[in-house]
């Protein structure tokens, strides 16, 4: 099967390419940069997705897409969130039809049904909310509906919600974590048990492939969106305090509450928005919500449309995860 995955070279793009190369299918990678991860076996495709007529021609012959690509981050500017996530995933959807793709698979987010509130066991059936703390999830909420609204007997379509997927490799959470711990910046934000969901790489890899399998026109998986997960929330910060204390770093010892974290991000996203900053802010709303309160999601319905189950435990997925980042540091 001929596949294609936009946003090839990030974390779940590069993991996905070799699974679906490692079970015999024809890959290729496409993005905005070169790929020297990838050998000569998976092919790639040097294309920015606002790029329509380029895109096009790259998915010439595709039997299947599957769109991870997206601006990641919780800062910035709206239009290059809008033109990536928005323009770029309308031009996917063009670009499948003109060249009569079966089969497009959207990596979406759990954030696009996140306001400022605890969500707790919630299935697909959450509303989107009425305002977003940052351009990311609005973006991607928007693009998500786009894919499930281009839903048909041409082009199948499904949108996936893997909320934090951490393991090695892992270019985002860890690694801030790291890095903030040995600065002595680490602060909890909250009373600490919050609950959220995560996804183990190897899982999310797997809840995408198992979806395309089993996706097909209006099929029981078609037009649908859902979120995966390891199956088992963890309290935020007992699961980030384990990790730094295998990695021999010392865990938040500071704390701060959800309001005055709140309070401190609406300030930092003031000052840098009329400084125009271009980096993120230490603290934002969206951050200081997302550390404080409880988001974890009911996965019922992956485990009964497409059979989707975790493959790597929470225990096992920590063991590697601890391996590869102090083989790193070694």
């Amino acid at each position: 099967m001929k596949v294609l995955i936009t946003g090839g070279g990030g974390f779940l793009g590069s993991h996905l390419a070799r699974r679906l190369f490692g079970r015999g299918d024809d890959v290729t990678v496409l993005g905005r940069s070169t790929f020297p991860q990838f050998d000569k076996s998976i092919h790639c495709v040097q294309v920015d997705i606002r790029n329509r007529d380029a895109l096009t021609r790259a998915l010439k012959g595709q039997a299947v897409v599957f769109h991870t690509a997206a601006i990641p981050g919780i800062w910035g500017n709206y239009n290059e969130f809008y033109q990536t996530d928005v323009v770029g995933t309308s031009n996917v959807i063009a670009a499948c039809r003109a060249q009569n793709v079966k089969k497009l698979i959207y990596t979406s987010s759990p954030s696009v049904v996140f306001g400022q509130e605890d969500i707790e066991g919630v299935d697909e059936s959450a509303p989107y909310p009425k305002t977003y703390l940052c351009h990311y999830p609005k973006t991607k909420a928007m693009a998500e509906q786009q894919v499930m609204q281009a839903n048909g007997t041409a082009l199948a379509t499904v949108c996936l919600r893997p909320h934090l997927i951490w393991g090695p490799g892992d270019p985002h959470l860890v690694p801030r974590l790291i890095e903030r711990a040995r600065r002595n910046k680490l602060v909890r934000v909250g009373n600490g048990m919050n609950r959220v969901d995560m996804i183990y790489i190897d899982n999310a890899v797997e809840a995408h492939v198992q979806a395309c399998d089993r996706l097909e026109p209006e099929g029981d998986v078609a037009g649908n969106c859902y979120f995966v997960s390891d199956g088992k929330p963890v309290v935020l910060w007992n699961w980030i305090d384990d990790v730094l204390r295998k990695l021999g770093l010392p865990p938040a010892e500071r704390s701060v509450s959800f309001e005055m974290a709140t309070l401190l991000g609406t300030l930092l996203e003031g000052i840098y928005g009329l400084l125009r900053v271009k980096t993120e802010p230490p603290m934002t709303r969206f951050l200081a919500a997302q550390l404080a309160t409880s988001h974890y999601f009911n996965i019922s319905r992956a485990r009964r449309d497409f059979g989707y189950n975790p493959v790597v435990s929470l225990e096992e997925g920590m063991d590697r995860l601890v391996e590869y980042f102090t083989r790193q540091e070694g």
